[in-house]
């Protein structure tokens, strides 16, 4: 179950929330792992609630675009009916979230990889 206050939120990512949920639910999920995912999404999607305060007006504006662009992608690609492998999933992120994930998982001479070096190394 999600934790906190959800003030912060705007109308619009209470509204997600809400139908990402019941996508969940209609997928055989329970009602507190809906919510959960659902929230989880919004997050990542926008970086946190938008109004004044909380944890979500600290992320830069481009790196909401970024979260969301990438969740986006790959959402997209869920919904096309692709096959689930991480190749694909990795080739339909950006250059910069394969290199956040590069980082994250110390893979050495990330930087100078290309795109395809970096989902190659990733998978």
């Amino acid at each position: 179950m999600p934790r906190g206050s959800k003030d912060k939120y705007t109308a619009e990512q209470k509204r997600k929330a809400q139908h990402i949920e019941q996508t969940y639910e209609d997928q055989g999920a329970s009602r507190e792992t809906a919510e959960a995912r659902a929230w989880a999404t919004v997050n990542k999607q926008s970086g946190g609630g938008e109004k004044k305060g909380g944890s979500g007006s600290h992320t830069s504006r481009s790196a909401k675009r970024s979260a969301e662009s990438d969740s986006a992608k790959r959402a997209a690609h869920t919904r096309a009916g692709e096959a689930r492998d991480s190749k694909s999933s990795l080739a339909s992120q950006s250059k910069e979230s394969l290199l956040k994930e590069a980082r994250s998982r110390d893979i050495r001479g990330r930087s100078t990889m290309t795109k395809a070096q970096l989902v190659a190394a990733l998978s």
